[in-house]
């Protein structure tokens, strides 16, 4: 497996912002530890989507970047992929369900992205997909199950740990499992001391009982406001979780709320719901990270306004 983090990052640095890690001293006083947050809310595009997809997109040649590149997405992804193709001079094609909220659908076409709209099922965003990509001969970037997506994803953890920080724990929000997979590669390679924890909301866990059984199982239904994750894991991001991650944690729909309750009045950062999803392992196991170091990724910050009514 070729996943060369570093690498990523020297080739993606000059289009990223390297986000900020935050700690509160009320915080670990009241936690009993030392915790950091990752703020990918401050991000290009305001997600840490922006990171695997710069890097897909610089690795791709002039003639590839020539036909352009494209996705389904009803959220980050197709906002980073855009923004990302924009820089290389290349369209983005980017597929969205009906469904997709309006102010993520101006953003990516803010950004350049050319839509074509579906109906709100994966078999028909697929469907759809192929038929652009035939049409158009553009590169197909996948959210999450892709090695150059990986590999820049890792380039997050490789900043906590470049800054200096060595948490004894890392806790990570796991959907579709890019983002795990990556800082999972990451640990290994430059901290291979810190244990890698996914967090999952109870109601989308296909990460937890695929990582217990040994074996993919898929996500189901999932009835989850972390809206981030409701998406089962990939083939390669299933084999590198298996592999590298000490463990998969979840958490309920309320505790998903208290903690993202906690966090904006505590750190007073806007963040999305999948992102308390960290937050709520950490509050729920305050014996288990007693007296330790703990990072948590703070993956976006692209939440619906309206759903901010449920935290006042």
């Amino acid at each position: 497996m070729n996943v060369e983090i570093k690498q990523a990052y020297q080739r993606i640095s000059k289009y990223i912002y390297e986000t900020p890690v935050l700690t509160d001293d009320y915080i670990n006083e009241l936690l009993n530890n030392t915790t950091y947050f990752k703020c990918e809310n401050f991000q290009k595009v305001h997600a840490f989507k922006a990171r695997g997809a710069i890097n897909a997109v610089l690795k791709l040649d002039r003639c590839a970047l020539n036909k352009g590149v494209a996705t389904h997405s009803s959220g980050n992804h197709g906002q980073a992929l855009a923004w990302a193709a924009s820089l290389a001079g290349a369209k983005a094609y980017i597929v969205m369900p009906e469904t997709a909220p309006e102010i993520k659908v101006e953003s990516v076409r803010r950004l350049g992205g050319k839509i074509t709209f579906s109906q709100p099922t994966l078999a028909d965003r697929e469907r759809v997909l192929g038929q652009v990509l035939e049409q158009t001969g553009a590169t197909f970037i996948p959210p999450y199950n892709y090695l150059d997506v990986i590999e820049g994803q890792g380039t997050c953890a490789y900043e906590i740990f470049k800054s200096g920080v060595i948490p004894d724990y890392l806790l990570v929000p796991v959907g579709g499992g890019g983002l795990l997979s990556g800082t999972a590669l990451a640990a290994r390679e430059y901290s291979p001391e810190t244990q890698v924890i996914g967090c999952e909301p109870a109601n989308a866990d296909d990460a937890y009982r695929s990582f217990r059984q040994g074996e993919m199982v898929p996500v189901g239904e999932a009835d989850t406001i972390a809206d981030g994750l409701r998406t089962s894991l990939g083939d390669i991001t299933f084999g590198i979780i298996k592999s590298h991650v000490h463990d998969i944690v979840t958490v309920s729909e309320q505790e998903i709320i208290d903690a993202w309750r906690w966090i904006t009045f505590m750190l007073k950062v806007v963040i999305e719901p999948s992102c308390a999803v960290a937050v709520a392992v950490l509050l729920k196991n305050k014996e288990k990270f007693k007296r330790k170091k703990v990072a948590v990724i703070l993956t976006g910050g692209n939440v619906d306004p309206g759903k901010l009514r449920l935290i006042l």
